[in-house]
């Protein structure tokens, strides 16, 4: 029986995690995002809802924050970039910048 495929040991070597260690929240220091992002789960009966991503993007910034993990970009997380958001606040800075740096213009050819 020795000779059956499947019994070595080396079909028995644990395997990694592809981002390295996830250390435990002892401190429970996220456990209020946790929470919140498995009742939403809960609610939607484990769909891919949106709502509930934004809640694990919260819960993974604050492991990110505390150095419970690595920071890493959102985008290889599977998660909707901060972005979008800041960019619109930016173009409004931008636009309002352009528009007093015409009016400087126009008061030098004055």
């Amino acid at each position: 029986m020795s000779g059956n495929p499947g019994s070595s040991l080396s079909a028995l070597r644990p395997t990694p995690p592809e981002r390295g260690s996830f250390p435990l929240d002892h401190d429970g220091e996220c456990t209020k995002y946790m929470q919140e992002y498995l009742k939403c789960m809960q609610l939607v009966q484990n769909e891919n809802a949106m709502n509930c991503r934004l809640l694990a993007k919260d819960y993974l910034r604050c492991r990110m924050d505390h150095q419970l993990m690595d920071y890493d970009e959102w985008a290889h997380l599977g998660l909707p970039e901060d972005a979008p958001s800041n960019s619109g606040k930016t173009s409004s800075g931008t636009s309002s910048g352009t528009s007093s740096g015409t009016s400087s213009g126009t008061s030098d050819n004055k």
